[in-house]
């Protein structure tokens, strides 16, 4: 097949001016790379694309592909990593992960905690801060947690973000909505172990491959996976391959319910009542051989990162098979002419 590779780098933005915490949640050419060669080792012929301008100069110019293996995080909007799966949807051309709805959804802590409520799947207590005077209307005892409702690789989070007074609530809060310029997402603080499990497939064919836990060193800030202890994860971060029963349950009942696809990740935390509870699933995990949680995971269970990326692949193939079946189907289907 030939396949676009699409995808947001670091230095193509930081080149622009954008600042490092900015670019944080972007990839490097190495990780562009590694994916494009497991895809020439299994026969695929390849273009790399780019970010979404790219994208659009590329379909524009006429060209296309089998599919777009998709990785682009976006840089605008709570729904940006929808963006890139939207305007693919707009040419027919099939993509990698989950689908544009999903992956708008996603990316909205608070409004996927509500729909996973829905499911039955557990999550702590939550408000949704979109303007200071809502603080008023939040009754959940403290200790409580704040972060921006939509941003990924911890950003937002740092050793402010476990709150234990009312003025340290508005102050962060403040904070967020000024400075990311999105609702801040205030929760029951959840002081228990913390895990993300990976999961690869679809429906009631997707399954656990492996749950890490992830511990503080000393040299950490402690209380949770902010923004400094993920960048600086090889000196404050311990990741253990556990296999606990029902934070996977979970996991995987939270996957299915949304309907993801293909990879990805669902990060569970402990309660004070011992009881596992969601925190939020990333349907389009990043892909860096070495330091991707989902990846350091397949490393540590054993698992190739071809064996990862071929699972990918082969995911948006049965979705391709299946839709040049139901075209068979409906460009040979009778005309009954019923009345």
């Amino acid at each position: 097949m030939f396949v676009g590779l699409t995808y947001d780098l670091k230095s193509y933005y930081l080149a622009k001016g954008y600042t490092v915490e900015e670019v944080a949640e972007f990839d490097c050419e190495e990780t562009i790379d590694a994916i494009e060669k497991v895809l020439n080792q299994m026969g695929h012929k390849t273009e790399k694309i780019g970010c979404i301008e790219h994208l659009m100069q590329r379909l524009l110019s006429g060209a296309r592909w089998d599919f777009v293996f998709n990785i682009a995080e976006g840089k605008n909007g709570i729904g940006r990593e929808a963006q890139i799966p939207a305007l693919l949807d707009s040419f027919n051309i099939p993509f990698t992960f989950s689908s544009t709805e999903v992956l708008a959804l996603a990316l909205d802590k608070g409004l996927t905690n509500a729909v996973m409520r829905t499911y039955g799947v557990r999550t702590a207590d939550f408000q949704v801060v979109r303007k200071m005077s809502d603080i008023k209307k939040i009754h959940i005892p403290f200790p409580l947690f704040v972060k921006p409702i939509a941003e990924g690789t911890s950003r937002g989070i740092d050793r402010h973000s476990m709150i234990e007074t009312q003025e340290m609530l508005e102050d962060k809060c403040r904070l967020i909505l000024e400075t990311y310029n999105q609702p801040a997402l205030v929760e029951e603080y959840l002081p228990g172990r913390e895990f993300t499990v990976g999961i690869v497939g679809t429906g009631d064919k997707a399954k656990v491959i492996g749950t890490l836990e992830i511990s503080f060193t000393q040299n950490a800030e402690q209380h949770a996976y902010t923004y400094s202890n993920k960048k600086l994860y090889e000196n404050r971060v311990e990741y253990t391959l556990v296999h606990e029963p029902k934070v996977e349950r979970l996991a995987l009942k939270a996957w299915e319910s949304i309907y993801c696809r293909g990879a990805g990740r669902v990060d569970i935390r402990i309660n004070s009542k011992g009881e596992p509870c969601f925190m939020e699933v990333n349907p389009m995990a990043g892909l860096n051989p070495e330091y991707s949680d989902l990846c350091i995971l397949c490393k540590k269970a054993g698992i190739p990162y071809e064996f990862l990326i071929k699972n990918i692949v082969d995911d948006v193939a049965h979705r391709i098979s299946e839709r040049n079946e139901l075209v068979k189907i409906t460009e040979y289907e009778p005309n009954m002419n019923i009345k």
